[in-house]
C-alpha cells in the first residue's frame, strides 16, 4: 500500500472511530457511510500490505502443508500474480486477518527480495471467512478426506456452530459430518498427523481403520512411530535421488492399515472368553458386568428407581472419576 493510500485508509478509519460528524453536504452522513465507502475502495484494489500486519488466526485445514521454498523463489522471479484475501482487524485498523493464501503469505515473509504481498480486502465476518477458506482450498485442491473430518472435528469442539451448521459451511450433509467427525475422534488428531492427508484414501477406508482400530489393543502412540518411520524413508530416498515413490503418507496409511489389520486378526484368533462378575448392594444382587474383549457392558436390573435416576444423570461424571481414579492408581 503505497503511503498516500494509507493517508486516505487511516483518515477514513480515524473518522468512522472517532465519530466525526461529516460536513454539511457531505455524502457521507455517518460512520456507516464511511465504512461501506471504505469497503467499496477495498474491493475495487488490490492492495500491496506489509505481511507484518497480516495475522493468519484460521482454522487448520491442512495436515501437510507444501515448502514454500519453490514458491519463494518464483515470486521473486516472476511477482505474485494471485493476491491473497485478508479482512479487516475488528479493533485494529493497522492490522488485517488472512482469509486464504497462507503459502503465499509465507513465501514473501521468508523473501529478502519482496517485502509486500499483493492482497485483495473483503468486508467479510467470521462465517463467510470461513466459507471463502474452504471454497478458495477445494477449488485449487480437494482436501483429503481426514483433512475434512478433522476441520469439521475442529470446528465443532472450538463451538463454531452445530452438526448441522457446519454441513452448511462444507457444503456435505449433516450425517456426511457426523460421520467424518466420529473417524477423526477414532483415528486421533496424533496418528492423523504423523499419517498425514493420504490424498486418494477415501472415506471407506478411513473408516475401515477406524473400525478395525476400536476392535484391536494396539496404542495409537506405536501407529503413529509407524507411520512417521514410513514418511521419514521417504523423505530419505527422495535427497538420495531415488525413484520416486508413493505418496509418502499414502505408504503411511497403507504401513498402519496393515499393522492393524494383523493385530486384529491375530486378537480374533485366540477367540478370548468372557468374564460375567456379579454385582452386589448391601448384600442383594443387582445385576452384573461382563467383559469381552475390549467391550465392558453393565448390567443393573434390580435397584432402587431413584438410585437408576441419578445413576443415569451422572454416569458420565461418575465414569470420568473412575477414569481418572484408574490413571492414578496405574
Amino acid at each position: 500500500m503505497t503511503d498516500s493510500k494509507k493517508k486516505r485508509m487511516s483518515m477514513l478509519d480515524s473518522l468512522a472511530a472517532a465519530g466525526t460528524p461529516p460536513a454539511p453536504g457531505s455524502m457521507m452522513s455517518s460512520n456507516r457511510a464511511l465504512r461501506s465507502a471504505r469497503d467499496a475502495v477495498d474491493a475495487h484494489h488490490v492492495w500491496e500490505l506489509d505481511p507484518a500486519e497480516i495475522q493468519d488466526e484460521r482454522y487448520s485445514d491442512r495436515l501437510d502443508p507444501k515448502d514454500v521454498h519453490d514458491l519463494r523463489a518464483s515470486i521473486e522471479q516472476n511477482g505474485q500474480t494471485v493476491p491473497i484475501l485478508v479482512r479487516r482487524h475488528a479493533t485494529d485498523p493497522n492490522r488485517y486477518l488472512l482469509v486464504y493464501g497462507r503459502r503465499r503469505l509465507e513465501a514473501i515473509r521468508a523473501s529478502d527480495k519482496v517485502s509486500k504481498v499483493r492482497a485483495l480486502i473483503a468486508n467479510l465476518d467470521d462465517t463467510a471467512a470461513l466459507r471463502a477458506q474452504v471454497s478458495e482450498n477445494t477449488g485449487r485442491r480437494d482436501l483429503s478426506y481426514i483433512e475434512r473430518a478433522l476441520f469439521a472435528q475442529e470446528l465443532l469442539d472450538s463451538g463454531f456452530g452445530s452438526q448441522a451448521q457446519i454441513a452448511e459451511v462444507l457444503n456435505v450433509t449433516r450425517s456426511a459430518v457426523s460421520m467424518s467427525i466420529s473417524v477423526a475422534k477414532a483415528i486421533g488428531t496424533a496418528l492423523a498427523h504423523a499419517i498425514g492427508p493420504a490424498h486418494g484414501v477415501g472415506r471407506p477406508r478411513w473408516e475401515a481403520l477406524a473400525k478395525e482400530l476400536a476392535d484391536s489393543r494396539i496404542e495409537n502412540d506405536d501407529l503413529s512411530r509407524i507411520a512417521l518411520d514410513v514418511r521419514a524413508k521417504a523423505a530419505a530416498n527422495e535427497q538420495a535421488d531415488e525413484d520416486p515413490q508413493v505418496d509418502p503418507s499414502v505408504a503411511a496409511f497403507e504401513a498402519v492399515a496393515r499393522h492393524v489389520k494383523k493385530s486384529v486378526s491375530s486378537t480374533l484368533g485366540k477367540k478370548p472368553r468372557s468374564k460375567t462378575t456379579a454385582l452386589v448392594i448391601d448384600g442383594t444382587p443387582v445385576g452384573a458386568i461382563k467383559r469381552s474383549g475390549r467391550a465392558l457392558r453393565l448390567d443393573l436390573t434390580d435397584v432402587d428407581d431413584a438410585f437408576a435416576e441419578w445413576l443415569d444423570a451422572r454416569a458420565q461424571d461418575v465414569l470420568e472419576e473412575l477414569h481418572d481414579r484408574w490413571k492414578g492408581e496405574t
